[in-house]
């Protein structure tokens, strides 16, 4: 599994949409201000985060983000796969066009278990669980 900035940065926009919601929905433009995400690369994340049904968005002067569910039930794992997919540590998947060694590799296993190791730690992880360590933070995530 390879983390890219998508799965980086929508997690951490997952964050500030749970810190920043008690007055309503979080308008984009600050989520991006105060992360500093272009909001252009924010709005892409955004568009994946409404696809795997972590959000949802509401238009109007008073129009921005919400979470779709409750943060202890957003794994970090989840947010991973739904913002990079099925992405392994190797190309390699047992596919004998990938590599012709595939079917014969002993290394292969060791990375499969090392990407399902992965996965199982993220989701163990849920969102409550940064808004938790967030709020333990010194750094002001309110501006």
């Amino acid at each position: 599994m390879k983390l890219t900035t998508r799965s980086r940065y929508g997690t951490r926009l997952l964050l500030d949409i749970a810190l920043h919601s008690e007055n309503g929905p979080v308008p984009s433009k600050d989520s991006a201000r105060r992360e500093e995400i272009s909001l252009k690369y924010l709005e892409k994340i955004l568009k994946l985060l409404k696809e795997g049904g972590f959000i949802r968005g509401k238009r109007g002067p008073n129009g921005g983000n919400v979470l779709t569910m409750a943060p202890e039930d957003i794994s970090i794992g989840a947010v991973a796969q739904a913002l990079d997919g099925d992405e392994q540590i190797l190309d390699c998947d047992g596919d004998v066009t990938t590599c012709p060694r595939a079917a014969v590799c002993l290394r292969r296993s060791i990375w499969d278990d090392a990407n399902k190791a992965m996965y199982k730690m993220l989701d163990s992880y849920s969102l409550a669980d940064l808004i938790k360590d967030a709020r333990l933070c010194p750094m002001d995530r309110n501006e």
